[in-house]
């Protein structure tokens, strides 16, 4: 059941904003000038790659390049999320976001793919590296965009609670630091060490296949149904400590977009009638409500004391009507 509150950090919200909208269209708001900041810093270094040659430049830009193009499905996941829900998609379109998130990851590894080969390649086809000067310019601009974008991204993600944008945005802050590595690349070349170009090149594609694995662990999680250590825990502790709960039975979440979703199995006194025990799970909803700040549902299923679980809702193994044995939840 859920009372049709949503908690923020500043309380609740009533009426007839749904709080996923309200979450989603902020998201949108930060996809977008995460884009615009990404793709101006990325503008300017394909400037400077174009008349420098420096394969380590060029690395960070595919790299800047890619990141920003991963705004446009993320946009559309939560443009989609604003639909809402229907007969058909049941629980909204909460999941575009992790179809969203796989193809960032494939962007991410197209990226490093590429940075990694030109970088190879260098090593083959050497060529001189010129304005040397603007190349370490680039560099500084990249690590400031990525780190305002950073900063930015980590920022709205945690309002509105979305694990993609909070992830995209440590995405952005590892860039920032790649980037530099480029002005350590510039400044070996001046030193009269030309494959310190190449080098970086590939140190960076290596950085974006660390960034890839960790940002496929955390989606393939997600898509799993898996939720963050401690979710369960926190669940069980604020349910348990609601009055007239005298225990609890299986304990579910997972995450559905950037709104968690909760099924909790509620034992009380059986002597409770239905009014009462309805009561209870209105309290135990409205707890978890306040305890996390982007429950988008929770589902409280009441069970008597003396048979608390979804053990006792089963029917033992049988057979009627010359149907083989079986049993029924």
């Amino acid at each position: 059941m859920s009372d049709g509150h949503g908690h923020g950090h500043h309380g609740h919200t009533h009426g007839a904003i749904d709080p996923s909208i309200a979450a989603s269209e902020r998201g949108m708001w930060a996809v977008k000038w995460s884009f615009v900041a990404l793709m101006a810093t990325a503008a300017i270094q394909v400037v400077v790659v174009f008349f420098s040659g420096s394969v380590a430049l060029l690395s960070d830009t595919i790299h800047n390049i890619g990141d920003a193009a991963t705004a446009v499905p993320l946009w559309i996941a939560f443009a989609l999320t604003r639909l809402g829900a229907s007969r058909r998609f049941s629980f909204g379109y909460g999941r575009v976001e992790d179809v969203a998130g796989v193809i960032v990851v494939l962007v991410i590894l197209f990226s490093a793919v590429v940075a990694g080969w030109q970088s190879v390649n260098r090593f083959f086809d050497p060529q001189t590296i010129g304005f040397l000067w603007a190349v370490a310019a680039a560099s500084v601009i990249g690590f400031v965009g990525n780190e305002a974008v950073a900063v930015f991204r980590i920022r709205v993600g945690r309002s509105i609670g979305s694990a993609a944008l909070v992830a995209d945005g440590y995405h952005a802050r590892t860039d920032g630091w790649t980037s530099l590595a480029v002005l350590a690349g510039a400044i070996g070349v001046w030193l009269g060490y030309p494959l310190a170009d190449p080098v970086i090149g590939l140190l960076i594609a290596a950085a974006i296949l660390v960034i890839l694995w960790q940002s496929g662990k955390a989606l393939f999680t997600r898509l799993l149904d898996g939720v963050e250590p401690g979710v369960i825990e926190e669940v069980e502790h604020t349910a348990s400590h609601v009055c007239g709960v005298r225990g609890l039975g299986e304990v579910r979440a997972r995450w559905i977009g950037h709104r968690l979703h909760a099924e909790v199995n509620v034992a009380v006194n059986p002597k409770l009638s239905v009014e009462e025990g309805h009561e209870v799970a209105r309290e135990v909803n409205h707890a978890l409500m306040h305890s996390f700040d982007f429950l988008g549902r929770a589902v409280i299923h009441i069970d008597p004391a003396r048979e608390p679980g979804e053990s006792h809702h089963r029917i033992e193994a049988h057979s009627h009507d010359g149907l083989p044995l079986h049993s029924h939840p």
